[in-house]
């Protein structure tokens, strides 16, 4: 009886060592701490058109099934309202017209991000709760930091309504509510 006691003493300590060196390294990798990789990420900090009250800021993240966005905006009315990237880095106020028309390097026609013909920039549309709060998250396969599709330096514009994912060029968003132009945070 000594002997069975000892060895469920024994093996009781060896079982909560062993728990507390898998709580400690499981810790690391299951609440989000970096693993060692940093993964490339850009940001675009959106800034209001004059006397507008429309900003955010949306994040670009490499992941291994393309870029994912995600946007954070606030100030809108509610409803859907046009988000997209612009082919020029360049937000002069007070309309953003310099940010110039959607990103689109393959020359293909406006659509919907779930068409098979699309610009690289359309995202489609954003949509803001009713206090004017819309938070969007999606992975893009086809945008990259490098290349033809990159997205680094170009704009991202919120627009005034809802794209219709059909009127080409612009799918009829209006105007121009915020801009912000697509910085690499890290490689």
């Amino acid at each position: 009886m000594k002997l069975f006691v000892h060895s469920l003493i024994i093996s009781c300590i060896a079982f909560g060592a062993g728990r507390a060196s898998n709580s400690e390294s499981r810790t690391g990798t299951e609440t989000g701490a970096p693993s060692g990789k940093v993964r490339p990420s850009a940001v675009a900090v959106l800034s209001p058109a004059p006397n507008g009250k429309v900003r955010g800021q949306v994040t670009f993240t490499e992941e291994t099934e393309g870029i994912r966005v995600t946007a954070n905006i606030e100030g809108l009315t509610p409803g859907k309202h046009g988000f997209h990237i612009h082919q020029n880095g360049d937000c002069t106020p007070p309309d953003f017209t310099s940010a110039g028309g959607h990103f689109n390097p393959l020359n293909t026609k406006h659509g919907s991000p779930t068409d098979p013909e699309k610009h690289v920039g359309d995202f489609g549309n954003l949509e803001a709760n009713e206090q004017g709060v819309a938070r969007f998250e999606r992975v893009f396969g086809w945008l990259t930091f490098k290349g033809t599709n990159s997205i680094l330096n170009k704009a991202v514009i919120v627009h005034e309504k809802a794209d219709d994912l059909t009127t080409q060029p612009t799918g009829n968003a209006g105007g121009r509510l915020a801009c912000g132009v697509i910085q690499m945070t890290s490689k």
